[in-house]
Parts: C-alpha cells; sequence; structure tokens
C-alpha cells in the first residue's frame, strides 16, 4: 500500500506498488494535482481514487510526475532529470499504458522498458 513513512514514499518499492498507469501523451506541467485527476478521470478514464498510481510526462520528456490517491487526499511526486531524457513509449491508437512495478523502476533509472519486453510467447498446435 502508499501507507509509508515519508522517506519511503518518495521511492516505492517494484513488489508493494499497486496499478501503475501511463499516460502515454505529454501533459503540460503548470497543471497541478486536481488538473492531473481530471486527466486521470475523463482522459485516462480511469478512477483517481483507487489505488493506483498514474505517470504523466513533460513534452521534453525531462520530468515525470506521478499522482496517487492516499487516504484523504492527492499526493503529487515528481522527478526532473538536468541533462538526459526519459524513454517514453510511443502513443500509438492508445492513450494509457499499463505498468508492472519493476518497469517502472526501470523507467525512473532511465532504461527503455519497450526493449526490456520478453520475447513473444508462440503457440503451436503441430510441429507438421
Amino acid at each position: 500500500t502508499l501507507d509509508r513513512q515519508p522517506a519511503a514514499a518518495m521511492r516505492w518499492s517494484a513488489g508493494d506498488l499497486p496499478a501503475v498507469y501511463l499516460c502515454l501523451s505529454p501533459v503540460d506541467f503548470r497543471k497541478g494535482m486536481r488538473s492531473l485527476a481530471v486527466l486521470v478521470e475523463s482522459y485516462l478514464q480511469q478512477d483517481p481514487f483507487a489505488e493506483s498510481l498514474f505517470v504523466f510526462c513533460n513534452r521534453q520528456r525531462t520530468s515525470i510526475k506521478i499522482l496517487y490517491w492516499q487516504r484523504n487526499g492527492f499526493c503529487l511526486w515528481q522527478k526532473r532529470l538536468e541533462k538526459e531524457r526519459f524513454f517514453w513509449p510511443k502513443q500509438d491508437s492508445q492513450v494509457v499504458m499499463t505498468l508492472a512495478g519493476q518497469q517502472l523502476d526501470w523507467l525512473l533509472d532511465g532504461y527503455d522498458i519497450a526493449r526490456l519486453k520478453p520475447h513473444k510467447t508462440l503457440q503451436y498446435s503441430s510441429i507438421l
């Protein structure tokens, strides 16, 4: 859950994460908690009060904001890179992407999560 000590809330352990939703479109980072919560409900079609993390990136891919609801209010976590850019998945027909906790950690650490996916599972019915 997200009930933790203040220092631990700055970075989550991958095993303890609730659902993680990545907004694939860049977001205007002048938006605060309330505006991001409205985006979660209207654009991502998700419940902003659910036990979930909602991850947003700016157009330059230099900053990430993570919004979540904790018992009685919204919390907003932000990371800004000084020199690099985040590897952000490209938007196709989807507006939101679900991530595993480990993938969020990789994204925050600078990995390209699209290239860390395993090979597709193949299903055959016969060798002949």
